[in-house]
Parts: C-alpha cells; structure tokens; sequence
C-alpha cells in the first residue's frame, strides 16, 4: 500500500514537472517566439497561459514597448565645412518579431545595428546642411528626414523607428579650446589698446599739468620781480623823502647800519685811516678821537 502511494506521489510530480516544462505565461508589455532546436515554430502576441513541447522547444521573449536607442556622440562635418558633435536617440518597436529574430536576434544586436545606420544617415543629412539650419527652428525638418532614411534602412529588420531627436549639438573640444583662446586674445587685445590710451592720456593730462604749472611759477616769478621792484622803488622814495626832509639823521641811521653790518662779532678787526669818514660818529665834540 506504501508503495502505490510513492508511485502516485512520483506520478503526480512527474506531472507537475512536465507540466512547469511546457506552460508559460505571455504578459502584455511582452511577446514570445518559441524555438525548436534554434528555429522558430510559433509566436504568441496575445497575453495569456501558452504551452510548448517540454525539452524540445525553448521560448524566446521580445518586449513589445517602445524601446530606446543612444548612439554615442558623433562628429559630423556640415555643408558650410564647420564641425559639430551631436548627440542623438532613437525610439522604436518589434512590429514582426520572427523578422526581427531572423536579422537581428536579440535586443543588443539591434541597438548596435540602429547606432551604425542612425550615425551613418546623419552625417548624410548633416552633411548638406550649413550650421544655421542646425540651430534653428529648420532641424526639426532634418531629423524628420533622417528619421525617415533610418525608417527605410531598417525596413527589413521587423522593426519601426518611432522617433529620431538631436538631444545636442557642440563644437569639438578642440574647436572650443581654439575659440576660447582666440577670445582670450581678443580681449587681452582690447585691454591693451585702452591700457595704452589710458596711458596716453595720462601723459596728455601730466604734460599739460607739468606746463601750467610752469606758466604759473613764471607768472608768480614776474609778479614777484614786479612787487619786488615796486617795493623797492616805494623804499627808494621813502628813504629820499626822509633824506630831504633831515639829511643829518639820515646820514647818522645808514651810518649805524654800515657799524652793523661791518662789525657783527666781538673779534672782529677793522684797519681804516684816522682821518676816514666812516669813522666820524666815533669823535667826540672836540673833534678827538
């Protein structure tokens, strides 16, 4: 009795095991191929449980969503011989997946694919487009047909490009380094000429300064020689007035002043003639020395 039990249990797990082999469930975001020793024998679209032969056939699933594609950056040289490097991404669906297993087999193929074909058809476009196309409104029409050439490329592939778009467009690295420092340049350029002007003003402004203020010690020379002269010539007549009206006094006071100044200190010796005029004041009334 214990035996017919284990061989029921093995029964049922045989069963169970066959059964995990050969049912599978087709979600709907997805679609599957099943395989026969690497050959396709059925396809399911349609969400829901499905079988195949266990041990036999495999399935292969493709997803039915939108899928994404990014190319890596490329150089494309334009009609009007300028570089640029742009950036783009693609977008499209498995719309026949037994022709997608057959060109391309498997998701990574197909993006490696859609990178060469899309950098191949837009250096194509690009290439008769100046740059003023590319950065105005006029690029939308550009990836429209470059969506489209990518579209019949990819024709036979059993997929459809939902979208093509130039996510940037820049200049080479070494287009911009070239640029910045010719910017550079122009500015250092520019900095000179006003640091030059700014000196020749400067030189303008210290030349004129150095010649007024010559002008102005000049002017302030010969008004000085003129109040000098005038005062002199006011002392001049001062001293006359004075001399006419008391002749002896005056004698008397340039007399004390010429004692002054020719006898400033205590050691000093003057050798004159007893008779010498200068020595008149030093007489007494008899006329004794």
């Amino acid at each position: 009795m214990l035996k017919n039990h284990f061989y029921i249990l093995g029964l049922v797990l045989a069963i169970v095991f066959l059964l995990w082999q050969s049912a599978f469930i087709v979600p709907m975001t997805e679609q599957v191929l099943v395989l026969q020793f690497g050959n396709p024998v059925a396809q399911y679209t349609e969400p829901g449980l499905k079988f195949k032969t266990p041990f036999v056939q495999d399935v292969m699933v493709f997803d039915t969503r939108v899928l994404d594609v990014d190319p890596p950056p490329e150089e494309v040289i334009l009609s009007d011989q300028k570089r640029l490097v742009v950036d783009t991404f693609a977008r499209y669906k498995i719309s026949d997946m037994l022709q997608f297993y057959k060109s391309l087999e498997n998701e990574d193929q197909a993006s490696t694919r859609l990178d060469n074909i899309i950098n191949s058809t837009l250096r194509g476009v690009l290439g008769n487009a100046p740059l003023s196309d590319v950065l105005s409104e006029k690029r939308e029409k550009l990836m429209e047909r470059v969506r489209q050439e990518v579209s019949a490329a990819v024709k036979g592939f059993g997929i459809e490009i939902v979208d093509v778009r130039l996510v940037s467009a820049g200049l080479p690295s070494q287009t911009s380094e070239a640029i910045y420092k010719r910017m550079i340049a122009e500015r250092q350029m520019v900095a000179a000429q006003f640091r030059a002007q700014g000196q020749q003003e400067a030189q303008e402004i210290k030349s004129r300064a150095d010649k007024e203020r010559t002008v102005i010690l000049a002017d302030a020379g010969r008004q000085a020689q003129i109040s000098r002269g005038e005062g002199d010539a006011e002392a001049s007549k001062i001293y006359a007035a004075a001399y006419k009206r008391d002749p002896a006094f005056y004698t008397f006071y340039r007399t004390m002043q010429a004692y002054r100044d020719s006898l400033p200190g205590d050691n000093t010796t003057l050798v004159l003639s007893p008779d010498s005029e200068f020595l008149q004041y030093f007489k007494d009334q008899s006329g004794k020395k």
